[in-house]
């Protein structure tokens, strides 16, 4: 199995990000020897989320997803956590684009309140 599709994935859930909120910065952060190139992460008036890329999925972590209303239930990954939440999207798996940006656009606005 090629890892090329988390590349591919990668960058196909950057530009959702991005085009729900077209004023979003991105940010490498938490460099170390381990992960040289650090974790991606948007910020708009606060963090929203990470983007990090596992050997079988990549994971976005909504810094406070368990504040969020997730109606179509693209949330699949730290359930219980107390303030985060994550999707994970695994090679296969099908993303619904409208509700991820739903998802982006509700992380920003909590970080607005």
């Amino acid at each position: 199995m090629s890892g090329e599709w988390r590349s591919a994935r990668v960058e196909h859930i950057r530009g959702l990000i991005v085009s729900a909120e077209p004023e979003m910065v991105e940010e490498s952060k938490w460099r170390k020897p381990s992960n040289p190139d650090g974790v991606p992460t948007f910020s708009l008036d606060g963090l929203v989320c990470t983007l990090e890329t596992y050997k079988d999925k990549v994971k976005v972590t909504f810094a406070k997803g368990a504040s969020l209303p997730d109606p179509a239930k693209v949330f699949n990954a730290s359930l219980t956590a107390r303030t985060r939440r994550a999707v994970d999207v695994k090679e296969n798996d099908v993303l619904d684009d409208d509700a991820f940006m739903n998802l982006i656009r509700a992380a920003v606005a909590v970080n607005r309140e």
